[in-house]
């Protein structure tokens, strides 16, 4: 078995006779057993490369392997070894949950049968009801139940969490783990940038259809910025946060400011212990804003 489970050399995507490339270029090596992070702001060509790679749609140039299969000439083989969740969800709204799953058991023959049941316990998933009747969250539930039953050796999943309260999330987090545990490789999108760190071994980072930077989780967490909203009881030490390794302050009132840091968060905590905290806040991440600090210096930020 190859220690690549996706390769993708060159690969490219134009609609139509439009001047612009929807993805262009994309070069990526995904080991087997690696779960690899797909990460960009929507329209960035996250869901095109997915869909390419699935042969939803035909590649304008280049070429792609999935298991060492070609993704055009082999698609057919591929899909009996890939899991699907796509990211805009689309059930039969007349079955039930539970005529769903036994359909495409049927279609494509579990490997064990109670791991179905497992993961519809698990997720608490509502199988008595017509589909159509389901909140947005329990059809996703559905949705990721039928990437992972048929056990496959490789997990496409774009927006999985999309839907899911956090103790779903969590769960989510647990199956997939398991998952690369007995040897799948998950190929996951998303916007999220926490729920990647959570979850990844690398990140690629896709901005108008190219990829812009990729990195290891390792060295993600060892540049990312923590940003921080403080508010004191007193007057902030404006002149001691300033001097952390790092920093960036932005005062925001006479109490609060906003921090920006990279690097260590020891020192800045041992600081704050010092000084009558009020209030702290940890906003956001701006997926892209991220990146683009991180990786491309030429813009004028700091690497």
């Amino acid at each position: 078995m190859s220690d690549i489970a996706i390769a993708c050399h060159n690969l490219s995507k134009r609609y139509g006779h439009a001047k612009a490339y929807a993805l262009k270029n994309l070069n990526l090596q995904i080991k087997t057993g690696e779960i690899y992070g797909f990460l960009g702001p929507n329209g960035a060509g996250k869901s095109t490369t997915i869909r390419t790679l699935l042969n939803f749609l035909q590649p304008s140039g280049g070429q792609a392997a999935i298991l060492g299969l070609d993704i055009v000439k082999d698609s057919l083989a591929i899909r009996r070894q890939v899991g699907y969740l796509a990211g805009e969800v689309a059930l039969y709204d007349n079955l039930t949950g539970r005529q769903l799953l036994n359909y495409l058991a049927a279609l494509q023959p579990l490997k064990h049968k109670e791991y179905k049941q497992k993961l519809v316990e698990r997720f608490g998933a509502e199988l008595h009801k017509p589909i159509g009747s389901l909140s947005k969250g329990n059809r996703q539930k559905l949705a990721v139940i039928q990437a992972f039953m048929h056990e496959p050796a490789v997990l496409i999943l774009d927006e999985p969490t999309s839907g899911l309260d956090p103790l779903m999330q969590a769960e989510f987090y647990d199956v997939v783990e398991e998952a690369r545990a007995h040897g799948a490789t998950i190929f996951l999108s998303s916007h999220d940038l926490a729920e990647v760190r959570k979850m990844c071994d690398r990140v690629g980072f896709i901005k108008d259809g190219k990829l812009a930077a990729e990195k290891t989780i390792n060295d993600l967490q060892a540049v990312a910025a923590h940003h921080f909203n403080l508010t004191f009881k007193g007057q902030p030490p404006l002149e001691q946060l300033s001097k952390l390794p790092g920093a960036e302050v932005e005062m925001l009132g006479s109490h609060s400011l906003k921090l920006h840091l990279r690097g260590n968060l020891q020192p800045l905590l041992e600081l704050l212990a010092l000084f009558p905290v009020t209030e702290l806040v940890t906003p956001e991440l701006d997926l892209e804003d991220e990146f683009l600090q991180l990786y491309e210096p030429a813009r004028g930020q700091r690497p």
